[in-house]
């Protein structure tokens, strides 16, 4: 893809997919109010306060209110290489379904389930329940299977996974480096 901005990894290139998503004007700046997207579309769940943290970090001086390209990914990378907003991993979202499900009848109705996601912790707005449904809803009960929701949210590598692989490479880089500064007699 050719951003005119250089990208030196797949973490850097994944970055620049998702926020060109939201470039409408084909600038490299996009609207403040879509930095959460942003970071959601990558995988990342931000609390709000994390999502007016990276917008107080990136918006630009020059123009307000917007948020370019490439001081975003500078400052996105490092915190997806720390592993910051990273989603519950799949053991703890069941731990918490089964806390919701103290019969264990392995599954949580619509309404209660809606109900905690407008309520509880991060709330939930009525658009994003309206999204959130044709996947969580098992279209023949209308109940939460919360088993076979995990398994669909967790269903492919997160860009944690390429961080990772990123944070090694940079790693090797530098032991590689201290030992070219370091030669062994």
């Amino acid at each position: 893809m050719e951003i005119g901005i250089p990208l030196s990894n797949d973490l850097e290139v994944r970055i620049s997919e998702a926020f060109c998503i939201f470039d409408i004007h084909g600038d490299k700046y996009i609207d403040t109010r879509n930095v959460g997207n942003v970071l959601r579309f990558l995988g990342c769940v931000p609390t709000e306060k994390e999502v007016n943290q990276v917008i107080a970090a990136t918006e630009s001086v020059e123009n307000p209110g917007e948020t370019h390209l490439q001081k975003f990914m500078a400052h996105v990378s490092p915190l997806l290489m720390d592993r910051k907003m990273e989603p519950a991993s799949p053991v703890q979202i069941l731990a918490a379904f089964q806390v919701l499900d103290p019969e264990n009848k392995q599954f949580l109705t619509k309404e209660y389930f809606g109900k905690l996601m407008k309520e509880e912790g991060e709330p939930f707005n009525d658009d994003e329940l309206k999204a959130m449904w044709p996947v969580a809803i098992d279209p023949i009960t209308g109940n939460v299977p919360y088993v076979f929701y995990i398994n669909q949210l967790k269903h492919k590598t997160t860009i944690y996974d390429v961080a990772d692989v990123l944070k090694e490479e940079l790693a090797a880089n530098d032991k590689e480096k201290k030992k070219e500064r370091n030669p062994v007699p």
